[in-house]
């Protein structure tokens, strides 16, 4: 028999079972002396169960998350789930509002994590942020994309050595997990210290909202939370059973020019492959770029412009790349028939 849910106790409201509740939860002030708030959606339900942290725009400029967290709070059936959601569109409001990765200070929220109540604004912030909604969380989702002039393949990162947090991005259904090492200073970081289970969204660029990356995100979400029982009845199996990535690594520009790209994202690359040709505007010099591996191409620079040194593809590293790819198509199918 299911045991009733309790109370909640979030940002000094209490939140009731059974309840749909929004909180504005102030993370600092404007120098117009005017309050910053972030807004957020607690979907209490009436049983028991785990409290899901679903959260996106820690970079003020990747929108793809805050999409798939709209679409996901129009589910009727959040009306009824066992344990908990916090629903958070928008973590860094002062980087979203100037369509920024950082805060106005020129910092990286993503590195200030867990904050100091009394530090800059960015450590300011994710103490908040910390304090105030991660700490009440079982479990938690959070959705990013590349930053700016890049792009990323629909992918899950997460510590694999943490089962749970396997099982959660298996659960997720994309084709690939990369075993992603902890940032300290980083959300993962600071909520795995706290003994929380954690997994990262990656997919699509920053300022850009494009279905093939809000659908899988959204459909992930939504397979997590059948995993962990909060959906009653759901019908959501994992959309496909994931290959882990043995490792990745970036192939950088070895001269300066005009990168003329020759593989799509997703694609899968053998070694020796032409990956592009940067060339200069004078016509003086062509140099190829050849993949270093066998592999998937999981993340791309976007713009044609290259210094030496600059990275321009990620390619993870598989065992058996021929299955990742075709799970690749299984997932393109998927997308274009939803």
């Amino acid at each position: 028999m299911a045991k009733n849910n309790k109370a909640l106790h979030i940002a000094g409201k209490i939140i009731a079972p059974g309840t749909d509740t929004r909180i504005n939860i102030e993370t600092t002030q404007l120098y117009t002396n005017n309050p910053v708030h972030m807004p957020i959606r607690v979907f209490h339900g009436k049983e028991k169960g785990p409290i899901l942290l679903v959260c996106a725009a820690i970079h003020g400029d990747e929108l793809v998350g805050i999409e798939a967290i709209r679409r996901l709070m129009q589910d009727p059936r959040l009306k009824n789930i066992c344990g908990t959601l916090i629903a958070v569109p928008i973590v860094n409001h002062l980087a979203f509002i100037h369509r920024s990765r950082y805060l106005p200070d020129r910092r990286d929220l993503n590195r200030f994590f867990p904050g100091i109540e009394t530090g800059s604004l960015a450590s300011r912030i994710a103490h908040k942020f910390m304090t105030e909604v991660v700490e009440h969380a079982t479990h938690i989702i959070d959705l990013h994309t590349a930053g700016v002039h890049r792009t990323n393949f629909p992918q899950i990162r997460t510590n694999i050595d943490d089962a749970e947090n396997l099982a959660m991005a298996k659960a997720f259904g994309l084709p690939m997990v990369l075993n992603s090492e902890l940032i300290e200073g980083s959300l993962r970081y600071s909520a795995g210290q706290l003994g929380k289970h954690a997994i990262t969204y990656e997919g699509g660029e920053a300022l850009r909202l494009r279905e093939d990356y809000i659908k899988p995100a959204l459909q992930g979400v939504i397979n997590v939370m059948a995993y962990l029982g909060m959906l009653k009845d759901a019908e959501s199996p994992p959309l496909l059973v994931p290959t882990i990535a043995n490792s990745t690594l970036w192939v950088r520009a070895d001269a300066d020019g005009m990168l003329n790209n020759e593989v799509a994202l997703g694609a899968h690359v053998k070694q020796g492959q032409l990956l592009g040709t940067i060339n200069d505007p004078m016509g003086d010099m062509s140099h190829r770029i050849l993949s270093p591996i066998n592999g998937i191409v999981v993340g791309a620079a976007t713009i044609p412009l290259v210094h030496q040194g600059e990275a321009l593809y990620h390619i993870a590293s598989f065992r058996k790349v021929s299955s990742v790819a075709q799970k690749i198509d299984d997932l393109r199918t998927f997308i274009e028939t939803q």
